[in-house]
């Protein structure tokens, strides 16, 4: 079995959620060539202006799992949002997230199908276009990345709890080992280039569209989340998915703010600015906490409610801070770990706590002296791959 029941351990984590109306299935929504299914949640009362977001569910999961499972439903009840479940029409529950089609912009795969659901929302419900967001977990988080990275122009921000980069699955199969286990790695502009061919393109073909032409200053917001622990889709595959997004907004690698202990013990938070967020949890496999209220704050979404409400600022997210109210402070950097480390595990870098000493980095010049270090096993090397994360190589 290549995925572990996603959505059972998000489950067994937070209980049954109880909303208050239905899933409704919807049909006719618009172009669907691999037959992706729509199921929506309509509270009885709307905010006003409308948000819309899509909750995408894992391998072995349905929009019925990820409806029960999830609090995205419960808080619908309460600010007046809609939620889009779609539901995968691979067998395994899995999402289409390798082929050609689903990775470009309006060329097919399951991505078109829930671009199809989302612009069907915004014609038949009033959603509002500029209040549009995703998430998603394991393979929903990957969809998470593909429909921000294929349809910038829908999107204003998305999460995407343990997943890969967009492109990394990219191939003639469902599964790639490689993606997966965290041994494709590439140079920042390498990530970004497709996303930001497409950018353009949909810049072009729709430059008189007010949207498509504010869409250089409102590409999507991207919160990334991984755990250390995972042993189904690899730790490094956190870094690769920061140094892409952090490519196609033109900011730095450098985290502007490092936070611990946020939003839990043991998580660290890294900002880049206003529009990436990248959230490492220590010792967490892929059982993923559902985490909806930092979700809804990330979206601009804490203060919205059924009836009119005026969302914040009409861009960017608002700026959390640390558990307690606590300054931000730099991620751990010391420790008494021992031990050798796997081919392609992480010896260093952002959240690690293993003993100190020097690391080799190609990318930034040569030997680190005091960088984050743990010994990997013979006949690997610990290599800094960036300026937040070193792994055996």
């Amino acid at each position: 079995m290549l995925f572990k029941s996603f959505s059972s351990l998000l489950l067994g984590a937070v209980g049954a959620l109880a909303a208050a109306g239905q899933l409704q299935q919807v049909s006719n929504f618009g172009s669907n060539p691999t037959g992706v299914q729509m199921w929506l949640y309509k509270p009885a009362q709307l905010a006003n202006p409308l948000p819309l977001i899509v909750a995408l569910h894992a391998c072995q999961g349905s929009a019925q799992a990820w409806f029960g499972g999830t609090g995205f439903a419960n808080a619908a009840d309460q600010k007046g949002f809609i939620v889009i479940y779609p539901d995968a029409p691979d067998p395994g529950g899995c999402w289409d997230v390798h082929t050609d089609a689903t990775l470009k912009h309006d060329a097919g795969g399951d991505s078109l199908g829930v671009a199809s659901m989302v612009r069907y929302a915004i014609k038949t419900y009033g959603v509002d276009p500029n209040l549009v967001f995703v998430q998603g977990g394991s393979s929903g988080a990957m969809m998470t990345n593909v429909m921000l990275g294929a349809y910038p122009d829908l999107f204003k921000a998305g999460v995407a709890v343990s997943g890969v980069p967009y492109g990394c699955f990219k191939g003639s199969g469902l599964w790639n080992v490689d993606c997966a286990n965290g041994r494709i790695v590439k140079t920042p502009q390498e990530w970004a280039s497709d996303i930001l061919d497409i950018l353009a393109l949909v810049q072009s073909s729709n430059s008189g569209m007010a949207r498509s032409t504010a869409l250089c200053f409102h590409l999507p917001y991207a919160w990334l989340n991984m755990f250390t622990s995972d042993d189904i889709l690899h730790t490094p595959n956190f870094w690769e998915e920061i140094k892409q997004w952090t490519n196609v907004f033109g900011v730095s690698q450098t985290p502007t703010a490092n936070q611990t202990n946020s939003p839990l013990q043991r998580f660290s938070r890294a900002s880049f600015g206003s529009n990436v967020q990248a959230i490492l949890g220590q010792g967490y496999g892929h059982n993923v906490p559902d985490r909806t209220a930092d979700y809804l704050e990330w979206f601009g979404l804490t203060n919205a409610k059924p009836g009119t409400w005026t969302p914040p600022g009409g861009s960017s997210p608002p700026t959390t801070t640390s558990a307690g109210g606590s300054t931000p402070t730099n991620p751990p950097t010391g420790g008494g770990g021992t031990g050798t480390a796997a081919h392609w595990a992480q010896c260093g870098g952002l959240g690690w706590t293993g003993p100190t000493g020097n690391s080799f980095s190609p990318l930034l010049g040569g030997l680190r002296a005091n960088s984050l270090l743990k010994a990997c096993e013979s006949p690997y090397t610990c290599v800094a791959q960036n300026a937040y994360y070193s792994q055996c190589v």
